[in-house]
């Protein structure tokens, strides 16, 4: 007769025997305390490029990192054979806190967000004058990404000898976002590489534009062959004339210089849906300290919003007022309209 309770003994249990053997199992993790810090180059189909002190390897996300995903840019943890030797695979088993993140979602009714680059300090969004037209709602949509994430935008604004770069820079003035403006001809002698390095040295910055923009050319011009070979091959397709990266991909600028150019893959669309506006507002340092007395959850663009009173009693510029809520309303209006 099998008992119960507290009169119980060891034979009364059944157990199910362990088909791989007599280990029970645990839910107690490695710690990886002598794990080799590493930085994620480029990923492409589960295996993750990283740079390991002066070695590239090759690694694979480990198990017990669950559905958490390592992107370029972001700081590891890495065990395992770190040879860089051609066949090996290392792990990684470690993800370490991020200090910045560029996320988008493929459209504006997407929940699901996707984070592209971490740890980028900068977003240089480049974009073209002429050929093809510029698309100031896509720019707005970049900007507001890299506020939401803690970034420090940068605009590259290429084929100025095609259209005058004035209107879209009078559009962006009340940002104080620093630019450059670049001619076709500069690309061809390197002095646009030049004047955009200026504002790259020691840091790390993400590249985002539209095919056609001239983004890859760019970013090949500022990267010297001889340190693309450190990080291996671009990722790319090449057809009918055009470059396009398929694959994010961090390149290291001169070693007397410092900084980490990472060129994305060209974008359609710039979905914001994960874009909640009060991170926003840290952007506007002159606007932020107004929305003590905004409504709880508001959107700052809405009848009882206190930046409104905080602007007209001349604490700050209403054109900044006016372009945080054109940023903000990018979140609503899909891009293209």
């Amino acid at each position: 007769m099998r008992r119960y309770g507290k009169h119980t003994d060891e034979d009364d249990i059944r157990s199910r025997p362990n088909r791989k053997g007599n280990r029970p199992r645990t839910n107690i993790r490695p710690k990886h305390e002598d794990a080799s810090e590493g930085m994620v180059l480029t990923v492409d189909r589960g295996r993750l490029t990283c740079l390991v002190q002066d070695r590239v390897i090759m690694a694979m996300k480990a198990r017990e990192l669950g559905r958490k995903a390592a992107v370029v840019g972001d700081r590891v943890g890495i065990v395992g054979d770190l040879s860089g030797a051609k066949d090996t695979l290392a792990r990684i088993v470690r993800i370490e806190g991020r200090s910045s993140v560029l996320r988008r979602t493929a459209d504006d009714d997407d929940p699901f967000e996707r984070v592209v680059v971490a740890n980028a300090d900068q977003l240089a969004i480049v974009t073209a004058l002429a050929d093809p037209e510029p698309r100031p709602r896509l720019i707005d949509r970049c900007l507001v990404a890299a506020y939401d994430g803690g970034l420090e935008p940068l605009l590259v604004l290429t084929k100025s000898d095609l259209a005058a770069p004035d209107e879209l820079l009078e559009m962006y003035g009340s940002l104080g976002v620093p630019y450059v403006v670049t001619t076709r001809e500069e690309f061809v002698d390197g002095l646009a590489a030049d004047r955009v390095r200026e504002y790259l040295v020691g840091r790390t910055t993400a590249f985002v534009g539209h095919s056609g923009v001239g983004k890859t050319t760019l970013v090949n011009a500022l990267v010297p062959e001889e340190k693309r070979r450190i990080t291996g091959h671009v990722n790319a397709v090449t057809g009918r004339g055009r470059h396009t990266t398929t694959s994010a991909l961090a390149l290291p600028l001169a070693d007397k210089q410092g900084g980490w150019v990472i060129d994305t893959p060209g974008v359609r669309s710039f979905g914001l849906h994960h874009v909640d506006p009060s991170r926003v507002i840290h952007a506007f340092q002159d606007l932020e300290p107004g929305t003590e007395g905004c409504p709880r959850a508001c959107s700052h663009d809405e009848p009882d919003c206190a930046l409104d009173t905080w602007v007209a009693e001349g604490h700050a510029d209403p054109a900044r007022l006016y372009s945080l809520r054109r940023l903000l309303a990018t979140r609503e209006r899909r891009e293209g309209d």
